[in-house]
């Protein structure tokens, strides 16, 4: 019998990242694939979110917004950003401290590589997926040639205390997942999405009156 509480292709969900029952950032997504054990959701230019204001107005300098001394005193703001120039999509695994994401150039649809955005393990909200980025990433080019990005952000979540010893635990087991997956190339950097392309009826979606209830 089909599972009621799994999500059908083509479906609009939200992505959100929660913090003490507040959202904290939200991507709305169309349901590429949804089983007990993957989900696959899509983000594409035209998407709406909700992103916090210091993230639009200190794009060209980070260093100048404090995202967890928002975050932490429940004063974070958000605003509409309609996604642009990038495809993504975004890999979830039950359980996983991060999620694996493809990414496309929109315009030409030239493949831009694996990125990997770690993360609490998502839960399932009537909306969607819950979960909360933490900084650290993982940028993989297409050749598997890896660097990392917003170290300096992570430190400062941990000092902050925003992101939690325990959720720095876990971070460290799953870098070395991360890792083992990426030597041995096999799933998801083994190919089996690279040739997905979006169902061309599929419009970009937009976000429900309702994006900001998270309970």
């Amino acid at each position: 019998m089909p599972n009621p509480n799994l999500w059908n292709e083509g479906d609009i969900v939200l992505l959100r990242g929660v913090y003490n029952d507040k959202a904290a950032y939200v991507q709305s997504a169309r349901v590429v694939k949804d089983t007990p054990e993957e989900t696959a959701l899509l983000v594409w230019p035209g998407t709406e979110c909700m992103v916090p204001n210091g993230y639009l107005h200190h794009a060209h300098d980070r260093s100048m917004w404090d995202r967890w001394a928002e975050t932490t005193t429940n004063t974070l703001k958000l605003e509409k950003f309609i996604w642009h120039t990038n495809r993504f999509l975004i890999l979830l695994e039950p359980e996983k401290y991060y999620a694996t994401i493809y990414i496309w150039k929109a315009a030409t649809d030239e493949f831009m590589g694996y990125y990997i955005n770690f993360q609490l393990p998502y839960r399932r909200s009537r909306l969607g997926f819950d979960t909360l980025d933490l900084d650290l990433d993982i940028v993989i080019e297409p050749n598997f040639e890896w660097t990392w990005k917003d170290m300096d952000e992570y430190q400062q979540g941990i000092q902050s205390g925003g992101i939690r010893s325990d959720w720095v635990n876990e971070i460290e087991h799953a870098k070395q997942e991360v890792f083992t997956r990426l030597e041995k190339r096999g799933y998801p950097y083994n190919s089996d999405w690279l040739n997905w392309r979006p169902n061309p009826n599929w419009t970009a979606p937009c976000l429900p009156e309702n994006w900001d209830v998270t309970y």
